[in-house]
């Protein structure tokens, strides 16, 4: 038997986005592509936005969501955002890390009664910016701890992963090319689908007379 039909809102930067795949998936086509292959009834709105700060999402959130996941569909919200908060302008970051995680706490309270997932940040091509972006993602990953919320951790795959390092060197030193998002849809796609599972696999289909459903 079919499960809901789950409604999911990807909201992000531009590795939310795909910036860099010629085949114009990113790892939000490739694991929703998967999932919907799995039998879950998954429709994903890809709300990336190329140089956002985890402040410009709690900023937007909850205006792009409110028509995408209406009252009383079964709904959930990707959250994943961290790369541009640890971009050096003047020789300070743009966003702190505790700014960050005061911005993941908006997030959530905007996302309301939805369910969230948030990936973190992947690794990118400059050293120094990584050693900032893995503070940021374990900082990250305490606020979704304290919160009982999931996380999956990108960066540690990343920056371990050969091909995702090659293709960032290769690209603008930030995005990678197909395989790249290949390997970053490898690593969230497990978790992705545990997620839909635990949240979703067992929620009865909401009753909504004199809608049909489109």
């Amino acid at each position: 038997m079919p499960g809901p039909d789950v409604r999911t809102c990807f909201v992000g930067d531009s590795f939310v986005a795909g910036t860099g795949d010629p085949t114009a998936l990113g790892w939000v086509g490739r694991v929703t592509a998967v999932a919907i292959a799995r039998g879950h009834r998954l429709t994903a709105y890809n709300l990336g936005v190329r140089g956002d700060t985890s402040q410009d999402v709690g900023d937007r959130l909850a205006r792009e969501v409110a028509p995408r996941l209406p009252s009383g569909a079964c709904s959930g919200v990707v959250l994943s955002f961290g790369v541009n908060d640890t971009v050096l302008v003047n020789g300070r970051v743009r966003v702190t890390s505790a700014a960050t995680v005061e911005a993941l706490d908006r997030s959530y309270q905007a996302a309301g009664a939805a369910e969230v997932l948030l990936v973190g940040p992947p690794a990118v091509g400059d050293d120094a910016q990584n050693q900032r972006l893995l503070s940021t993602s374990e900082a990250l990953r305490e606020a979704a701890g304290r919160r009982g919320a999931p996380f999956v951790d990108t960066f540690s795959g990343t920056v371990q992963s050969e091909v995702w390092r090659r293709e960032v060197r290769d690209g603008d030193g930030y995005h990678p090319g197909a395989a790249g998002y290949e390997v970053l849809a490898g690593i969230v796609v497990g978790p992705f689908l545990a997620w839909l599972d635990q949240r979703f696999r067992d929620v009865p289909p909401p009753r909504r007379p004199g809608l049909a459903g489109g």
